[in-house]
């Protein structure tokens, strides 16, 4: 009971800090592998406490790690693009 709440408690703190934090494109995405992160372990102890197999998890971190790297290789071209990583910079309207 106490390992849901934790993770339930880490998981919002993530969710509040991706929600909160909208000045710099790198801090959401660290908020979001943040979120990520705490699913895996809860998912981990999950599958752990029930003596499932564990291919499930490794599967969620191959799509993890591709997550991470679109979001740091939108970053390096949004950086090259703007030379920055804040929000305001940039506008949807333009193409």
């Amino acid at each position: 009971m106490l390992t849901r709440l934790y993770f339930s408690f880490t998981f919002f703190c993530g969710i509040w800090v991706f929600s909160s934090n909208r000045k710099h494109f790198l801090a959401t995405l660290l908020s979001l592998e943040f979120m990520v992160l705490v699913l895996f372990v809860a998912t981990y102890y999950y599958l752990c406490s029930f003596n499932y197999e564990l291919y499930f998890v490794m599967l969620f971190l191959v799509f993890s790690v591709c997550e991470g790297a679109l979001g740091l290789s939108i970053l390096v071209s949004m950086i090259r693009g703007f030379g920055n990583d804040y929000f305001q910079s940039y506008s949807v309207l333009q193409c």
